[in-house]
Order: C-alpha cells, then structure tokens, then sequence
C-alpha cells in the first residue's frame, strides 16, 4: 500500500540518516521507527563478523529504551545512495514477533510502499511469549464516531483479526490520536451479501479484492482515552 503522510516521515529520517553514514563500514545502513504517538527514533547498524545487529533492531532497543511501547512503522536505508532496503529474515521475524501490527516500508515499482509485516512474513512461526500488544488501524475520518461509541462494528478484508484488547489507532490523525480498545467478537460475512454501497466502498479501500471475498465482520468496544 501507498506509505501515508506519517509513513512518509519514517522514510524520510531513515534515508536522511543513511546520507550521512558517510564510508564507515561499519555502519553502513540507518533505520527510523515511529511510535503511536508520532516520535520517531533512528539508529545504525553494527556491524561485526560474529553477527552484529542490525540497524532496524537497533531502533528497536532505542525506542524501548526511550520507553515506547507499540511501534507502527519502520523503514531502513542504506548508505552511499542505495535508498530504501527491505529487512533481512531475521528482523521480520523479529518485528512479527515483538510488533506483530507494525507497518515494515519497502521499495516498490512506482516508490516506496508499506506492508504489515505478516504479508513479508507468510506462513512464519509465531512465537507466542513475546508478548506483542496488538494495534487495530482506523481510518482518522471515523475517529469522533468510535471515540463516542457510534461506530462498533467494522467490515475488514485479508487483515488477520483476533478477539481481545488492542490499541485502536487513527491513521494519519493530525494529533496522532490513539485508545485503549477491545476486540469484542470476530464473525464472517461476504462481499456479495454486503449492500451495494458498503460494498463499492470497501472495493475502493481494497483495489484488489475480488467479487467474492470472504470478509471479517468486526464488533470493538473503546476502553478508556488516553
């Protein structure tokens, strides 16, 4: 998918950072991540013949250490003009595992693009005591509506979606508005029982969605604002 606006601000200090790495060859790629509250935190890579890390886990370490706790997007870039890189195995192992919702930037066709990082890691172990806590994406325009308790159910294609409590997160809100928010009930519906509106505006949000998509029916409650 298109990287929004805030995305954007990801990539943009992770190749930033990579211009200036200069020939050290021991740094040789930067990676910036953005927490749920719009901070972004950079790092490098270090590299050692015994294996050292990464710089996409070496942001990890420095937002922890900052004391954020749910990460929503990350992108890495490498030195002497390479641009935007996608991580190795390992890291999206890691990233499934500790962020399991974070968005990963990759260089695509037409530019950047952003994929939850369960689609760059099909069919993977998940390793169940890291403990991930889960974010839940809307679109910012229906903030008020969930925020009030209007809006408790929505309709998702191809997201993996499980019951229990996440952090209800508005994308490319202006604020970088978030809540605490609980999964109540997953059930099953399809694109062609939905009326023809509803239908045309999730083919819309999902340009690729065929005719007949079997869809997730999602019931959420908010938990407390913060």
């Amino acid at each position: 998918m298109e990287p929004l606006r805030a995305d954007r601000r990801v990539i943009d200090a992770a190749e930033a950072l990579a211009r200036s790495l200069g020939d050290n060859d021991n740094h040789t790629v930067a990676a910036a991540v953005m927490d749920v509250d719009g901070r972004i935190y950079q790092a490098v890579n270090v590299y050692h013949f015994t294996g050292g890390p990464c710089a996409e886990l070496v942001a990890l370490g420095v937002a922890a250490a900052a004391g954020a706790k749910q990460l929503l997007t990350i992108a890495a870039a490498g030195d002497r003009g390479r641009g935007l890189i996608p991580p190795c195995g390992r890291c999206r192992q890691v990233l499934l595992d500790h962020h399991p919702d974070i968005l990963v930037a990759v260089p695509a066709e037409k530019g950047p693009a952003v994929r939850p990082v369960r689609k760059l890691l099909p069919d993977t172990y998940f390793y169940p005591d890291a403990q991930g806590r889960r974010i839940f994406r809307f679109n910012k325009r229906y903030h008020d509506a969930v925020i009030s308790g209007e809006k408790t159910t929505t309709i998702r294609w191809d997201e993996p979606v499980e019951a229990g409590t996440a952090t209800f997160v508005f994308e490319d809100h202006p604020e970088f508005a978030h809540v605490e928010g609980e999964i109540i009930a997953v059930g099953q519906t399809r694109l062609k029982d939905l009326d023809a509106e509803h239908a045309r505006g999730l083919k819309a949000h999902y340009p690729s969605m065929p005719d007949d998509a079997e869809l997730s029916r999602v019931s959420f409650r908010v938990l407390g604002v913060r």
